[in-house]
């Protein structure tokens, strides 16, 4: 059996490491450097080709989608129509929808057939009328005048400043009291 034979490194020089002496064995010719480079070429005017093949194909899928949803609603229509074709469906259909009867027939339609809605508070409704204990007007002008005179900003009125300031430094009274 032949010896193998190691190269030594100089000395001075740290042996090269697993990865290191195989990036020494590896060589490059002239034909290795011209197959990249056709490599390169080829994969740089085919990507725009490859491209536009998987883009075409996600097209033609959601073609064929919309064909076999619009073929279905194809289907449901012919069954729609046959339906109406049929005497049976039609007179149910004139009873239901234009309240139809056939001749000797007496047909009763109840108009508002739904039960009483429940009453909120459970307050006797009185006969009498009733005064309103709130005077909206002098409401109104209390609110109109406080908009009006306040001298709080915008950003205290936000509620992101604080309390608003009073007119003269009194408070308002409530309205009606």
């Amino acid at each position: 059996m032949p010896k193998e034979r190691t190269r030594r490194a100089p000395a001075g020089v740290p042996a090269p490491s697993g990865a290191g002496r195989w990036l020494q064995g590896v060589h490059f010719s002239a034909f290795s450097l011209v197959m990249m480079g056709v490599l390169l070429i080829a994969v740089v005017v085919l990507a725009p080709t490859v491209q536009a093949f998987f883009a075409q194909r996600q097209q033609i899928a959601d073609q064929q989608r919309a064909v076999r949803e619009l073929s279905a609603q194809v289907d449901s229509l012919k069954d729609q129509r046959a339906r109406w074709n049929d005497p049976s469906y039609l007179r149910a259909q004139a009873r239901d929808r234009l309240y139809y009867v056939m001749p000797g027939e007496v047909s009763y339609l109840v108009i508002d057939d739904r039960p009483p809605a429940a009453s909120r508070d459970k307050t006797p409704v009185s006969s009498k009328l009733q005064k309103t204990r709130t005077d909206w007007v002098s409401t109104l002008f209390g609110s109109v005048m406080g908009a009006g005179l306040t001298q709080a900003t915008p950003q205290q009125l936000d509620g992101t400043g604080g309390a608003p300031a009073q007119p003269g430094g009194a408070s308002t009274p409530a309205p009606g009291k």
